[in-house]
Formats: structure tokens, sequence, C-alpha cells
């Protein structure tokens, strides 16, 4: 169902600072704290004397304690202490890989060993001074590769955002999509259309004509497991579109990191980073404002459609050439789970040799 060998957004910074965090990431409960010396930690979600939530807890000098009875716990999975009990016999707890990277905290929930950190998913944006970045945070309840096919596919705009980010001129652009490596690439690009209202709204944040007819495009990059960065933006319209100068053009990055949580839910962590006017808190909290609404919007519709699939398990879908994108998507994921489960399978044999 999801790739476990590999990197996640599993929270941010300000949701462990006051204490312990338990989160479901593709089936694992686990438990985010900050350990000692500040460094984050992922523990297993369960403690070895009861079984009770260890993230009901607290953190007392980098040491992980549990809220039933006071079980002190490592940030390798090892039981410390207990009042008045001797623990040192209790077998470990699993521990994860996590990373503090980009103003995210990452969780790799598979095997621990195989846990490189430089193949988090490197973002630009978040290291240069030239770019703002706002976002937020969702709780679906459906199948993160719903939410894949939906930002693969951005056809609905023109009905499920009709009132921000959407236009007919949407539907009658054909968009290409193109595999690069593990990377499945769908653009979309609109020539001497009337900017949508978000987009007039972004364009006068820029100091630009909202009036007046824009070059739009949409680029929308899926990587493994599930991550979605989307180059979205207007120029006026006549000076190239995409590779229009800045001076005309607003453009931003549309940063969607899909963490599944059971096999119809996860966590969806969004926002927009753009590299016009860093410094305006209020653009962001603008910006943040608007696509919150926009996302809130495609919520109803991915709950619904998830409700009407599990009621319908048996009814065959239609594919359409717009839907080229989550589906090859689609098939990467499925040819890297493969080779995962292809791996597991031989490393039990070898074990079992």
């Amino acid at each position: 169902m999801f790739l476990k060998n590999a990197w996640y957004v599993a929270c941010t910074p300000d949701e462990i600072a006051e204490g312990p965090l338990g989160r479901q990431i593709c089936g694992e409960k686990i438990v985010f704290y900050r350990g000692e010396g500040g460094r984050v930690a992922a523990v297993e979600d369960f403690c070895p004397h009861r079984g009770a939530p260890l993230s009901l807890g607290t953190v007392r000098e980098g040491k992980l304690v549990c809220g039933y009875h006071g079980l002190t716990m490592g940030c390798d999975g090892a039981t410390l202490a207990m009042p008045g009990q001797r623990v040192d016999s209790f077998p470990r707890i699993k521990s994860f890989a996590v990373e503090e990277r980009y103003g995210f905290i990452w969780v790799w929930p598979g095997h621990r060993e195989l846990a490189d950190p430089g193949l988090i998913h490197h973002l630009e944006w978040a290291e240069d001074p030239a770019w703002a970045y706002g976002g937020g945070r969702f709780h679906i309840q459906c199948d993160y590769r719903l939410m894949i096919d939906n930002l693969m596919d951005l056809t609905h705009e023109t009905y499920v955002h009709a009132n921000s980010i959407g236009q007919k001129e949407i539907d009658e652009a054909a968009p290409t999509t193109t595999i690069e490596g593990e990377q499945v690439v769908t653009s979309r690009h609109m020539e001497n259309v009337m900017p949508p209202p978000f987009w007039q709204m972004a364009l006068r944040a820029n100091g630009l004509a909202d009036d007046k007819p824009v070059d739009r495009w949409q680029i929308c990059r899926f990587s493994p497991p599930s991550h979605v960065m989307i180059e979205v933006g207007v120029a006026h319209a006549g000076y190239g579109g995409y590779d229009a100068p800045d001076d005309v053009k607003a453009s931003s990055i549309v940063v969607d990191f899909i963490t599944p949580e059971t096999g119809t839910s996860h966590w969806y962590f969004w926002g927009m980073a753009r590299r016009f006017k860093p410094d305006d808190q209020a653009i962001t909290d603008s910006i943040r404002e608007g696509q919150g609404k926009i996302f809130s919007e495609d919520l109803e519709m991915l709950e619904r459609q998830q409700a009407n699939l599990l009621a319908y398990p048996d009814r065959r879908l239609l594919g359409l050439n717009i839907d080229a994108g989550g589906v090859r998507a689609r098939g990467i994921l499925s040819r890297l789970l493969k080779a995962e489960q292809a791996a597991a399978e031989s490393g039990r044999a070898a074990i079992g040799a």
C-alpha cells in the first residue's frame, strides 16, 4: 500500500514544542519528541510495561516518561528506569530514523539501517532568503494516492475551485505528461487568458496590473514516495510566459507533502513558496489564507470520493488522458513497492536458510 523505506514529513517543529506528539505514519504508531540536546527522536508509541501510548507522557531532561506509571525511555527504545522497579531486562521498543530539515521533521518508517538523510527531498526555496514560505496541515480521510491523483491533474480546478483559481481555459489547454527517472511531470500552459481571483491578488501583491491578459502555467512534479511540487504562475501576456522576466510575473511553488496514515487516511502538509517580496509577512499571510480555503474545497471532495469507492469497491472507473500524471505516479509507486517487498522476502529467506 505504501513504501516504508522512504522519507516522509512527520510533523512540524511547533507540534513538539510543548511535549511529545503521537502520529500514525504508514501504519506505524510513532511518538515524536525532543531528546537530549534538543535533537528530535522517534520511537514506537507503545510503553513496554502496559502498552500505554507514550505520547500521553512527558519529556524530562531529554528522556520520554510514560504518563501511566512513569517508565522512562531512551531515544533508542531502551527502558532506562521506573520508580521502585527494575526494568533493565525489558526488551527495546522500535526506534525510527528521524531528521529535522527545511522546517519539517522527517521520518523513515522502514528499516532504520537503510535510512540515508541524503535521500531527503531537496527544497532549494527553504534555504534561500530570496524565497518566502507559508503553509499548513490537514488530516484527510482518504487514500493518499487519491491526493496524488488530485494534484497531478489540475483539470478539477475549473469546477472545485471555480471562485479562486479555476477558469474554463484550463479545460481547453491539453496537459502533457513525461517521466524523468522516478519523477512524473505533468505540464499545462495557457496563453492570453484573464487571471482568476487568486492570481489577481498575487499580481497586485507583486505590484503588477491585475486586469490584463496573462500567460499561465502549471507544472506538476511527483517524486516518490508521495511528494508533489507544482510550479504555478502568471505573467503579463506576450513576455514569454514561464520564461518571462520577474518584473512582469507572479510565480510560486505549491508544496505538497502527502504522508500516509492508514489505507484510507493521510496527513497533508501544504504550502506555497514564492520568490517575490519575501519579507512581506502580510502577503505570506494572505496567500496562506487563500490557499487554505482552496485546499479545504479539495478535502471535502476527496473524502466523499473515498466514501464512494469504499461503498462500491467493484465499480470500474474510467481512464482519460487527463489522468496520465496520476496513473504514471501510481505505476512508479507500484514498481518501487514490489521491489521493497521482494527485498524483504529475500532477507527473510536468507535468515531462514
